[in-house]
């Protein structure tokens, strides 16, 4: 590579200034099929497909596979230049090895082309029409990498008029469409296959860096199969977040072929309310079978939910909120709020009960913040508390919601004793279902 010189004004020397590197874009669709010379420019096959490697080198080509006289070969992408006169060319005579096992790679136009896949960046399920891959300069450890996946029309025609139409003439015509790419690093590939679904662990693992309820939408817009890989890709805490998202019917059909064990442990994660309308919405055998797997603990929270009416405040409560007694501290209560096992972003305020579990008071989180360490709750406490009954419907919820525009709702039974929490977003979806 040529290095130009400069005379360094500041001194005596030259400074010395590399050649930018270079990258010529080429689509996968045109590159399949390409006849494969070796040095001494006889053909030994064409391409196939193009692996590319997954995990920590995701996006790297990995090795091309050619179509050869004696089967399916692959050969490093390190081995391999583009010529001239678009043809491409082995470095070495030997390089090409038997194909023999799939390995820990992904293949374009196998595995890609033509199927679903998650824009991680848009946050949506689209389909995958071509791949634009680059040729970087020469010397670089890797000269071909993927560059984006294309998604719109550029794409559709160069697959449906591959053949049809003469190489620069498709190229030519497909430049008119619009390009719609994905950059490879956006993109989270669905894989159906369950051998081979391991191998893209990595990759899911973004998922759990969205929202839950985005990670819902791109759940619900998926082929069941798709679906599927996807949902069984995340970890339990993930899982559970996203199931207590999307709708009843396709909770249902995400847990269907799981065994009760593992929707225990999902279960087990997820908000004692969200859990026991899951449950409810099952079959009585199959949900007595998920009880039995779960800790003691969170089955005994979900068994009593169970028990109340779901068009009850009880029925649509949660039993996760922060409680400690009238007499603490607000130190107490901030120890209690570190030790607090559910989500943390429902805590709006801490509820003050005496020793028979009688709702005495609230402390909005705000004025434990600016508080200081010794001062007494029951100083910093609501003079008065809104509670409703277990039994009051949710129609008598929502006006109330509505009526003291409240976060929160504390629920108590016949005795006065707190035994959960309404909290704004059951309300809101009560009302959309009415809608």
């Amino acid at each position: 590579m040529a290095i130009p010189a400069k005379r360094n004004t500041a001194g005596s020397g030259y400074t010395l200034f590399m050649q930018p590197r270079t990258t010529t874009r080429v689509s996968l669709t045109a590159l399949l099929g390409t006849p494969v010379t070796d040095p001494q420019g006889q053909l030994r096959g064409k391409l196939k497909d193009i692996a590319v490697a997954t995990g920590p080198d995701a996006g790297k080509v990995a090795g091309l596979v050619l179509k050869t006289r004696t089967g399916l070969c692959i050969v490093p992408s390190q081995d391999v230049m583009e010529t001239p006169a678009g043809t491409l060319e082995l470095r070495t005579a030997g390089s090409l090895v038997k194909l023999e096992d799939q390995g820990n790679f992904l293949y374009l136009q196998q595995d890609l082309v033509d199927r679903q896949i998650i824009d991680i960046h848009g946050r949506k399920v689209v389909r995958a029409n071509d791949v634009d891959l680059e040729w970087m300069g020469r010397g670089a450890a890797h000269l071909l990498r993927v560059a984006e996946v294309e998604v719109g029309l550029r794409g559709a025609f160069r697959r449906v008029f591959k053949g049809v139409l003469p190489r620069q003439t498709l190229e030519s015509i497909s430049r008119k469409f619009s390009a719609r790419g994905i950059p490879w690093q956006f993109v989270d590939v669905i894989e159906v296959d369950p051998a081979r679904r391991v191998k893209l662990r990595i990759e899911h693992e973004r998922l759990a860096e969205m929202h839950p309820s985005d990670l819902a939408e791109i759940l619900e817009d998926l082929a069941p199969a798709e679906r599927e890989a996807v949902f069984t890709s995340l970890d339990e805490e993930v899982a559970a977040e996203a199931l207590e998202e999307v709708e009843p019917k396709l909770q249902k059909a995400l847990l269907e072929k799981m065994d009760d064990e593992k929707i225990a442990d999902i279960v087990e994660e997820m908000d004692p309310g969200a859990a026991a309308d899951l449950l409810g919405e099952l079959p009585e055998e199959q949900s007595d079978a998920i009880l039995e797997e779960m800790e003691p603990e969170e089955r005994q929270e979900v068994a009593e939910l169970l028990e109340f009416d779901e068009r009850s405040a009880a029925g649509c409560m949660t039993t996760d909120f922060v409680q400690v007694s009238m007499h603490a501290t607000v130190a107490q209560a901030v120890q209690v709020l570190r030790a607090f096992d559910g989500d943390p972003e429902s805590v709006t305020e801490i509820y003050l009960l005496d020793e028979k579990r009688a709702l005495r008071g609230s402390v909005p989180l705000a004025r434990l913040v600016m508080a200081q360490p010794e001062t007494h709750l029951e100083v910093l406490a609501e003079p008065r508390v809104l509670s409703c009954p277990a039994g009051m419907r949710q129609d008598d919820l929502a006006e109330m919601f509505d009526k003291y525009n409240l976060h929160a709702l504390p629920v108590v039974d016949e005795e006065g004793r707190m035994v959960g929490v309404v909290q704004a977003d059951h309300v809101i979806s009560f009302l959309r279902e009415k809608l």
